[in-house]
């Protein structure tokens, strides 16, 4: 997802879905004002990345890497639920908390 993010893209996997219709042009404005460029995600996105049990879902803050920055300020929030065969994947925001 983040390396489709990075690449200027949508997220087109299957299972992975926007919160809203206008969610990829909110992300879009916030990176273009953040001003730097994202990167892949490094392993150890991991380590600092935090995720919350909601009862129906998980709540799932990654840390975001800039070419210029390397871990920067920004997180993408997803919500994570079981479904038929896996998972979904609901992408709400890249953002500064």
């Amino acid at each position: 997802m983040v390396n489709e993010i990075a690449a200027g893209r949508p997220p087109q996997t299957a299972n992975v879905y926007l919160r809203t219709a206008d969610t990829w042009e909110a992300i879009t404005g916030i990176l273009q004002d953040y001003g730097e460029t994202l990167v892949p995600l490094p392993e150890t996105s991991w380590e600092s990345s935090v995720c919350q049990w909601y009862g129906k879902h998980w709540q799932v803050l990654v840390d975001l890497y800039t070419e210029g920055e390397g871990r920067s300020d920004l997180v993408m929030h997803v919500d994570i639920t079981e479904a038929e065969g896996g998972f979904a994947y609901t992408l709400h925001l890249v953002y500064v908390p």
